[in-house]
């Protein structure tokens, strides 16, 4: 679960310079993430303890991912008027009190009200800490957009899932290790760099809207297919993927559900850096052909019971989410202002988080009515088709430049 320690840490009496404030934001990000995946894990062992049903499991899912969207939808411009430091710090606080929420859960209402509190936490910071990394380096934000959020849902599923194989108290102590860090950047956000000046409308930032700028409008819509697929394959694979994987492998090993979480997530990270000075519309075209080629493999292997199929296709779409991802973010970053970016990202995660959300959360309350196997065979039919949807489409991306 621990992170890479940037090099450099703070003066107590001055702001970060540049550099580590940059590697400084990338890694909170990966805590921010790491701390949302963690409980996935946990939640047979909560099943265990306290006798909920699959239903139940569903309705703790959906309240983190609908309280991530009400958060962006009315937060995600605060940065732009109240500076990113103080909204980060903000956030940490949030983020911390929801963990310590998790660390002394007795019941699923514990459960509940950590998962909501934590997806206000994530949604807020969300939108604030990726526009600080546009804010202080252009160039390497959107490769440390698309690597800090995969590592650190690896990091949370593949850190909690051994634990909890090899740990004593696992439900006690992954949060304590994410107090820690969380701790220690609550200390370290106070010395960030402001990297916007503070602005009037504040309060009137928050009604809700999608604030997309004009220039960026076109661009978004043409982008949506492919990311949508994208992030609903994320949602398939970390919301059914770890129990399929348990189906199809014969092994119920947790680190089975959190190797496969990291076999989709990780080489995300990997497409995010390899895409870096490549082309945006090679990214994109990358991607979006290369999510339908990971959803046959992926069906493949769900429908034989053959892991090697069904792991190939979460490594093929997962570095297909990151192509995808990639070309994405580099595409819309220039089309705003810095005082638009903290609105642009939050509608782009918007978006991104309905993907990611709902239809995993239909998935879940099919399972109850169809069963897993035909609901996951079901779930990744459409996607496939929605993918090849998106493949099609790119083809024209090319010779608009998007």
């Amino acid at each position: 679960m621990s992170i890479p320690r940037p090099a450099t840490t703070p003066s107590p009496r001055q702001p970060l310079a540049p550099q580590p404030a940059l590697w400084w934001t990338a890694a909170m990000m990966v805590t921010f993430l790491a701390a949302s995946s963690a409980p996935s894990p946990l939640y047979a062992l909560y099943r265990e303890a306290w006798g909920f049903s699959a239903l139940t499991l569903t309705w703790v899912f959906g309240s983190y991912a609908f309280a991530l969207l009400a958060a962006l939808l009315m937060c995600g411009r605060l940065s732009d008027h109240l500076g990113r430091r103080r909204v980060i710090v903000g956030a940490l606080v949030l983020e911390f009190v929801s963990v310590v929420l998790f660390w002394q859960a007795e019941s699923v209402a514990w459960l509940l009200a950590a998962r909501i509190l934590q997806g206000v936490a994530t949604g807020i910071a969300t939108s604030a800490l990726s526009s600080m990394l546009l804010d202080l380096n252009p160039l390497r934000a959107s490769m440390m957009n698309g690597v800090a959020p995969m590592v650190g849902m690896a990091l949370g599923a593949l850190g909690t899932a051994a634990l909890v194989q090899f740990a004593p108290a696992p439900t006690r102590l992954v949060y304590e290790l994410l107090l820690v860090m969380l701790a220690v950047q609550v200390v370290v956000a106070l010395r960030l760099p402001d990297t916007v000046p503070h602005r009037p409308g504040a309060w009137a930032s928050l009604r809700p809207q999608m604030a997309v700028p004009h220039a960026a409008r076109g661009a978004l819509q043409r982008l949506l297919p492919a990311n949508t697929v994208g992030w609903a394959l994320m949602g398939f694979f970390l919301s059914l993927g770890p129990t399929l994987a348990r189906q199809v492998t014969g092994n119920a090993a947790p680190l089975t559900g959190g190797a496969l979480i990291a076999a989709m997530v990780l080489p995300g990270a990997l497409a995010s850096v390899a895409m870096q000075r490549r082309p945006s519309a090679l990214a994109l075209v990358l991607g979006a052909n290369g999510l339908a080629l990971g959803m046959v493999l992926a069906l493949a292997g769900i429908h034989w019971h053959a892991p090697a199929a069904f792991f190939g296709g979460a490594l093929v779409a997962g570095f297909s989410m990151g192509c995808s991802f990639s070309g994405t973010l580099r595409t819309l970053a220039p089309l705003a202002s810095p005082q638009q970016r903290a609105g642009l990202m939050a509608s782009f995660f918007v978006c991104s988080y309905l993907a990611f959300s709902v239809p995993a959360i239909l998935a879940g309350l099919a399972t109850g009515w169809f069963g897993l196997h035909a609901t996951a065979v079901g779930y990744g039919a459409v996607l496939l088709a929605l993918a090849l949807v998106a493949a099609f489409g790119t083809r024209g991306l090319v010779a608009a430049k998007v």
